[in-house]
C-alpha cells in the first residue's frame, strides 16, 4: 500500500523545497524536524518502508519518536544514513515491543537503535520520524513511502564505487589521505623504527606507572590504594597508577561488506591464501535474516606492505606508537596475542558472562536459579589461565547490558509481565505470598482484583504503578536481583582468580540509582561514559554511596575533517579539537578523588560504510592504513605527561576545550 506525502505531514522546522509524484525535497531545521508518520493507517501491516537520501557530505541520523498519552516519547528509534547515497529503510512495529536494542538493518543502512520501553498499538498517539540536531539545515529527499506485511528480501543498491582498495572513502579527499601502497610503505616503516623508545617519560615504571609516589611495597598484581581521600591504582611494585590507553588494540576484522559488494573497489577472493585470514567467519546473528561477511582492510593493508611477517611487524609498531603517546594501558577487547610478550598492562573480560535459558528481559538472566549460579562457576573458569599474569590489570565481568539501556526500569516488573514461568517469578510470588498471607491482603495494598496469587502467573504489566506498597515491593524485589546478579558471577571469579581486579560491569550509564547495588562485590566501578566533561558522571557512582575507585570503559571524540562521515557519540570541529577534547577529558578523570583511569574508544577508525553493526565513526587513534592521527597523537602525549602531577593534587588540569559540534551518530 503506497502511502502519498502530504505537506501536512511536516513539523515544525520542516519546509518543502519540491516534491514529484512518490518523492519529496525537503529543508530539515538544524534542531531537529521532520515528518509525521501515518500512524492511522500504519496500523495495518507491519512493516513500513520507505527510501531516503540526505544531500550533504556527511551522514544523518534520525530519531522515530513514538508517543503515548505523555508530552515525552515512550520510545525512540534512531537509525543512521550514509550521505548522498538513496537508503532503503524498514521500520517494523514489533521494534515496539522493546524487545531488542539493536535490530537487524537493510544493507546499506547504518545502525538502529531502540531506546525506551515497550508501548502497544493501543496506546500510540502519533510518530514522529526527525533528524536529531545538527550543525547546520540539511537537505533530504524522502521517496516511496509504503506499507506491507512483507520484508525486503533484495535491496536495490546505487551502482557506484564509494571504497578504494585502501578501504578509505573514495568520494573525498583530506590531508592525511593515503594515496597509495608505496607511500604507506615508506610511512609504516618510518613508524616501526619511530616506536622503538618506550616510554618517554623518565619517572615512569616498567609498568606505566609513577616513580614519584611509592603507595605501598607491591604485591607483585596490580590493586587499588586509598591514601588522603584519594583512590588510586598500584602497580605490582606498589608505585602509583593512572590507566590510559585505547580499547581494541587490534587488526580489527570490522569492515562489514556483505550485500555491498558494488560499492568496493577491490575485495580479494576470501579463498585467496594470501587473505583468508582477513575475512572473519561470517557472522551469525540469531533471528536475522542475513549473517554478517566481516573483512579486514586494516590487515590487507598491513599484509601489503610488510609481507608475511606482517602481524609481527605490526605488532612492534603498535606498542611503540602507543609507548611514545604515553598510553599505559591495553583496553577491553584488545588482541590477546599482544598479552603474551607485548610490554604494556592489559584489562580484558570475563569471556563469557552467565546466562540461562530463560530472560527476564532482553539479556537479563533469571539469576535466583541454580543454572545462573551453575553456569557463573563453569564460565569463571576461563579465568585460571590468566590468574598469575602480572600484566594484566584486571577484567570486567561484562559490558553495557542491553535490558539497562531502558531507564527506571523495574526488573520485578519485567518478572510479573514475562509470561515465562522462572525461578525469579516463583520467588517473587513466594515473597508476596508470605507478606500479604491473603490475596484479599495483596489486592488492598496493591490496588489489584487478583482471586488467587495464582493470578500473578499471567501477564501482569506494570505492576510497580498499580500503587505506592506495590512500588515499594518491586522495588526490593528488584535489588534482591541486581545484587544476584552481581555478586554470583563476582564470587565465582574470585574463587578462580583471587590476585587481579574485578573492573566491574562497564554501565552504559546509570540508567537507575540501584544499579550499584552489589558495589562491594567490585575493586573497581566502571562505566562508559560519552561527555566532554565526566567530573559529573563519577560524582554521581559516587554519591550512590561507591566508595571505590572508578574507571571509565568508553570516551571518545570524533569529526568530519577526514574520510569518515560520522563523528561517533561526541562531536568535535578537526583533528586537533579531538586531540584537545581527549586531554581535557582524561584530566578530569585524573583530578578527581575516585578517578583512577579512562580508555579511548577506540584504537582504529570505524570503517567507512560500517562495522558489524552500522557503525561508522571517525574516532580512532590510527585510521584504516594505520597511520596516527598524529594532531590528536600530540595532545594524548601531552596529557599522559601531565596525568600523575594531575591525580596527585600537585598541577591543575586544562582550560584548552575543544570547538564542539552536535554529534553525528546513531
Amino acid at each position: 500500500m503506497k502511502i502519498p506525502f502530504d505537506v501536512k505531514m511536516l513539523t515544525s522546522g520542516a519546509s518543502l523545497l519540491e516534491q514529484e509524484k512518490d518523492s519529496a525535497l525537503l529543508k530539515l531545521s538544524k534542531d531537529g524536524a521532520g515528518i509525521v508518520l501515518p500512524w492511522d493507517v500504519m496500523k495495518n501491516e507491519r512493516y513500513f518502508m520507505f527510501q531516503i537520501e540526505t544531500l550533504e557530505e556527511h551522514c544523518d541520523a534520525f530519531n522515530v519518536y513514538v508517543y503515548g498519552k505523555d508530552d515525552e516519547p515512550t520510545m525512540t528509534i534512531r537509525f543512521g544514513i550514509l550521505p548522498q547515497i538513496t537508503t532503503q529503510i524498514c521500520l517494523d512495529k514489533e521494534w515496539f515491543k522493546a524487545g531488542v536494542l539493536f535490530p537487524e538493518a537493510l544493507p546499506g543502512e547504518l545502525k538502529i537503535v531502540c531506546h525506551g520501553g515497550r508501548i502497544v498499538p493501543e496506546e500510540i498517539t502519533r510518530i514522529e520520524m526527525k533528524t536529531i540536531p545538527v550543525f547546520h539545515d540539511i537537505t533530504v529527499r524522502i521517496s516511496n513511502m509504503a506499507l506491507t506485511d512483507t520484508y525486503p528480501e533484495n535491496v536495490q543498491l546505487l551502482d557506484v564505487k564509494l571504497v578504494d582498495s585502501l578501504g578509505q572513502n573514495k568520494q573525498k579527499e583530506w590531508s592525511g589521505k593515503t594515496k597509495d601502497i608505496e607511500s604507506l610503505k615508506s610511512i609504516l616503516e618510518k613508524q616501526v623504527k619511530d616506536g622503538e623508545e618506550g616510554y618517554p617519560f623518565e619517572n615512569w615504571s616498567k609498568w606505566g606507572g609513577w616513580k614519584n609516589k611509592k603507595l605501598a611495597k607491591g604485591t607483585g598484581f596490580f590493586t587499588k590504594y586509598k591514601a588522603d581521600g584519594k583512590w588510586w591504582l598500584a602497580d605490582p611494585d606498589g608505585y602509583a597508577f593512572f590507566s590510559a590507553g585505547p580499547d581494541c588494540v587490534n587488526v580489527p576484522v570490522d569492515c562489514r561488506v556483505d550485500g555491498i559488494e558494488k560499492w568496493l573497489d577491490w575485495l580479494p577472493d576470501e579463498k585467496e591464501p594470501a587473505y583468508a585470514e582477513m575475512f572473519s567467519p561470517d557472522r551469525v546473528f540469531k533471528d536475522r535474516k542475513r549473517n554478517a561477511k566481516m573483512f579486514s582492510y586494516a590487515g590487507a593493508n598491513l599484509y601489503r606492505v610488510f609481507g608475511e611477517d606482517w602481524y609481527q611487524t605490526w605488532k612492534k609498531m603498535m606498542a611503540g606508537q602507543l609507548m611514545q603517546m604515553g598510553m599505559n594501558t591495553l583496553g577491553n577487547w584488545s588482541d590477546q596475542r599482544l598479552f603474551e610478550n607485548t610490554p604494556i598492562p592489559y584489562v580484558t573480560s570475563l569471556p563469557e558472562f552467565p546466562e540461562t535459558k530463560k530472560k527476564i528481559f532482553r539479556d537479563f538472566p533469571d539469576v535466583l536459579s541454580d543454572e545462573y549460579k551453575e553456569n557463573a562457576k563453569n564460565n569463571a573458569k576461563a579465568l585460571a589461565a590468566r590468574k598469575d599474569d602480572q600484566m594484566m590489570i584486571g577484567y570486567f565481568l561484562r559490558n553495557e547490558p542491553s535490558w539497562a539501556f531502558v531507564d527506571n526500569l523495574v526488573l520485578a516488573d519485567e518478572v510479573l509481565y514475562n509470561p515465562e514461568r522462572t525461578v525469579c517469578k516463583e520467588k517473587l510470588i513466594a515473597a508476596l505470598k508470605e507478606k500479604y498471607q491473603t490475596v484479599e491482603a495483596l489486592n488492598t495494598a496493591w490496588n489489584t482484583k487478583f482471586n488467587d496469587f495464582d493470578d500473578l502467573y499471567q501477564p501482569i504489566r506494570d505492576a510497580s504503578a498499580k500503587s505506592e506498597a506495590a512500588k515499594e515491593d518491586q522495588k526490593t524485589f528488584s535489588k534482591e536481583m541486581l545484587r544476584a546478579y552481581v555478586e554470583i558471577p563476582s564470587k565465582a571469579c574470585r574463587e578462580v582468580d583471587p590476585n587481579h581486579m574485578i573492573l566491574g560491569m562497564r554501565w552504559a550509564w546509570i540508567s537507575d540509582p540501584d544499579l550499584a547495588t552489589g558495589w562491594e562485590n567490585f575493586d573497581v566501578f566502571s562505566i562508559n561514559c560519552y561527555a566532554v566533561d565526566p567530573t559529573e558522571a563519577i560524582s554521581h557512582v559516587v554519591e550512590l554511596g561507591v566508595d571505590l575507585p572508578v574507571m571509565i570503559g568508553e570516551f571518545h571524540f570524533g569529526a568530519l575533517d577526514t574520510g569518515l562521515s560520522a563523528t561517533g557519540l561526541e562531536g568535535v570541529l578537526t583533528q586537533k579539537d579531538r586531540g584537545k577534547a581527549y586531554r581535557y577529558y582524561c584530566e578530569r578523570v585524573a583530578a578527581h578523588p575516585n578517578g583512577v583511569g579512562c580508555h579511548y574508544f577506540q584504537c582504529y577508525d570505524q570503517f567507512v560504510l560500517g562495522r558489524f553493526d552500522g557503525e561508522n565513526y571517525n574516532i580512532g587513534l590510527f585510521d584504516i592504513c594505520s597511520r596516527p592521527y598524529q594532531d590528536m597523537a600530540s595532545y594524548v602525549k601531552q596529557c599522559s605527561e601531565a596525568m600523575y602531577e594531575i591525580a596527585d593534587g600537585t598541577k591543575v588540569p586544562t582550560d584548552e576545550k575543544a570547538e564542539s559540534i552536535p554529534m553525528i551518530a546513531y
